[in-house]
């Protein structure tokens, strides 16, 4: 069994759960494995958080898939053979397509996929099934700060220096982000740092900072032009480094000069004096740091947000400096990897823009095929559910790695265009919610079961390793996809089912990208060698720090951006006089089609909530612990009332992890940020009342 860095016993891994992909140590327990933290990985150095220490427990989950299953006539899932299930699965996408087009049929993705199901999903897509419907559930987590960061810095990735540098802040600024409660362990990297917290609640993380902003939801693009406002008007601004280091400041701050504090406080309910320490602490810290979080991005205008407040860190002279920057705290497992090789509508590997034909070029030449086969870009996330089973849209689906019925936002809108599918087609380990509707579901393994890599936050590239078989009846998705691929006409050798192998081509695909791997291997990960995309050629030693001498655009500068408010796209009024937002809980993940299946988590969190103030419940007529329906325009959940001092009083906060009428996506719209199509999962207008009797 391998040794550890630290010397320890056991199969060293990976915490199947959020980005910062904490090192484990996995020893046989019967028909599963028990979970230690890996004292030798950075990241975590020893810690983990409740969902880590149990994550074991999904594996021998009492109803783990372990046969595939197929609808019948009687309109019920019933058990088969693997061979019955993957030729009816290819004979009807065939005949799908073969009368509607490829467009017909339409793959979506995940953001915990490995790199290589990743990169494999997108090439089925465009090759095996010639399609160009393909996007992901990333879409609806790091794409405002991924198009804001590109058009910034000329390159994506959450964090461009290692997460252990954040140790060393004097002062760091958190918008939008509660890593007290969506990633535990990072909490000791930033226990030297005065924190700014900006957040309409008071979370776990904001009850340590030295500053707790509170804007209403929706106005933090105000706030971060305001606070620009304030590093110019009072003497913070770092003129050397902007001339320098950026282009553009003078465009973006005539945008900012109109946003004098005493405006920013009207619109975003944040007091003056309290703007005025946050930049005072950034200033005035030798080493500072602007991070954001999905508060700041799941907006109609998420990607405007981000870059004003990219425009506040490159003002003070952050990005690219030694022990200072901006960053993006990536959220999925494979948040970063699962968006940089192929399986989002509009990238090819390498982080290649689907439209540019030297990176047409180059993929199809690494395929095999020419330039022309490939499919140009198509529907985003959100756009290609909303479409499914519509007469111009896809009449095909096949899912690996997400649950949309709990997570896309306008649930029960998503759930209808599911249903109207000719075919849908589900690879999962457990019966989530969307896997109850499909007409075909394939079994796959689990992390602990499986070989391959992952991308953390930091870019850094790491090795999944198999240290239990899976379950009789169950294969990897790798495997389903080969398949597949085979039955639809498709060389066998186009679609390696051995990760090593997919990822051997994945290196070639990335080769002179913008997230670049050719220069990792397996036997170099496995050396131990710590490794951060780009990493161009055998000898290189990986860029754990990016932006040090020059950023990714061609002459070498950062971009400030010239961006204004704008409202969200709804707000409170009338017979919506609430704002509702949304997010996690500590013992919940995503969907929680995991979490929920364990006992210990489920036990601390077992049914849906609703977060409000006490004079906002009184008002409407209840007390903590009552039963309420909180409705939108578009739907009603029924939650648990839980009262909090620490949330704005015109505010409610609801969790996304609760199936059924729990769903908070029933309640979100569908406006979409322009640029990066993200869903306005953080704001829509509702009201709470008491159920009555009959909904108890």
């Amino acid at each position: 069994m391998p040794e550890t860095a630290a010397g320890g016993a056991g199969v060293p891994t990976h915490c199947p759960y959020c980005a910062l992909q904490c090192g484990t140590l996995l020893s046989p327990a019967g028909a599963s494995v028990a979970v230690a933290p890996d004292a030798g990985f950075p990241v975590n150095r020893g810690g983990l958080c409740q969902k880590g220490w149990t994550a074991a427990e999904v594996l021998t989950t009492a109803d783990r898939l372990r046969a595939p299953l197929l609808r019948g006539a009687d309109g019920r899932l019933a058990p088969t053979g693997w061979e019955t299930a993957l030729d009816a699965v290819a004979a009807r996408l065939a005949r799908i397509r073969a009368a509607h087009g490829p467009d017909a049929v339409a793959v979506f993705g995940g953001g915990g996929l490995t790199n290589e199901k990743a990169y494999l999903l997108g090439k089925f897509a465009r090759l095996a099934l010639g399609t160009s419907q393909i996007d992901y559930n990333g879409r609806f987590c790091m794409s405002s700060a991924a198009a804001a960061g590109t058009a910034a810095f000329g390159v994506d990735r959450g964090l461009p220096f290692p997460v252990t540098d954040l140790a060393g802040a004097g002062a760091i600024l958190l918008a939008g982000a509660n890593p007290a409660v969506t990633m535990p362990p990072l909490m000791r990297h930033l226990e030297g740092a005065d924190l700014i917290v900006v957040d309409p609640r008071r979370t776990a993380t904001a009850a340590r900072a030295a500053v707790h902003l509170r804007p209403a939801p929706g106005t933090d693009l105000a706030l971060a032009l305001g606070l620009l406002h304030l590093a110019v008007t009072e003497g913070r601004l770092d003129g050397p480094y902007v001339r320098e280091r950026t282009t553009g400041f003078e465009e973006a701050w005539q945008r900012a000069l109109p946003w004098w504090p005493e405006r920013v406080e009207r619109v975003t309910g944040v007091a003056v004096a309290e703007l005025r320490t946050a930049v005072e602490l950034l200033a005035a810290a030798p080493r500072a740091y602007v991070l954001t979080g999905r508060g700041a991005e799941q907006h109609s205008k998420g990607s405007d947000t981000v870059a004003a407040l990219i425009n506040f860190a490159l003002a003070l002279g952050l990005p690219g400096r030694p022990g200072s920057g901006f960053g993006t705290l990536t959220g999925q497992g494979n948040g970063q990897g699962g968006r940089e090789h192929g399986q989002k509508a509009d990238q090819l590997p390498g982080y290649r823009m689907i439209t540019d034909p030297a990176a047409r070029a180059h993929v199809a030449a690494v395929w095999g095929v020419d330039p022309g086969d490939l499919p140009g870009p198509g529907r985003s996330a959100y756009e290609l559910l909303d479409a499914l089973g519509t007469p111009d849209g896809p009449r095909a689906l096949l899912v690996l790695g997400s649950n949309p019925v709990v997570s896309a936002p306008r649930a029960a809108r998503v759930t209808e265009r599911l249903r109207a599918l000719e075919l849908l087609v589900v690879c999962d380990f457990v019966p989530s919610e969307t896997a109850r509707l499909a007409h075909a579901v394939l079994p796959v393994t689990q992390w602990a079961e499986e070989e391959g890599t992952m991308t953390n936050l930091e870019g850094r590239v790491l090795r999944r390793r198999r240290a239990l078989a899976p379950p009789p009846g169950v294969r990897d998705d790798l495997q389903v996809l080969h398949e597949l691929a085979v039955r639809l006409g498709q060389p066998a050798e186009r679609f390696p089912a051995d990760p090593r192998t997919v990822f051997e081509e994945l290196r070639r695909a990335s080769r002179g990208g913008r997230a670049d791997y050719s220069g990792i291997r397996y036997e170099r990960l496995d050396a131990g060698e710590e490794l951060h995309w780009p990493c161009p050629d055998g000898a290189h030693p990986g860029t754990p720090r990016l932006f040090l001498d020059r950023f990714a655009h061609p002459d070498g500068r950062a971009r400030f951006a010239a961006v204004e408010h704008r409202p969200s796209a709804e707000t409170p009024g009338g017979a919506y006089p609430l704002y509702a937002t949304t997010g996690r809980l500590l013992a919940h993940y995503q969907s929680g089609a995991q979490t929920r299946r364990v006992a210990e988590l489920a036990a601390a969190e077992p049914e849906m909530c609703v977060e409000m103030h006490p004079g906002t419940a009184a008002r409407a007529g209840l007390t903590e612990g009552a039963r309420a329906r909180v409705t939108s325009a578009r739907g009603s959940v029924h939650a648990r009332v839980r009262l909090s001092e620490g949330i704005r009083a015109d505010t409610v906060f609801l969790p996304f992890h609760f199936p059924g009428d729990g769903r908070a996506n029933l309640l979100t719209g569908d406006a979409l940020d322009p640029r990066s199509r993200m869903p306005e999962f953080k704001v829509c207008a509702v009201r709470v009342e008491p159920c009555d009797g009959a909904e108890e």
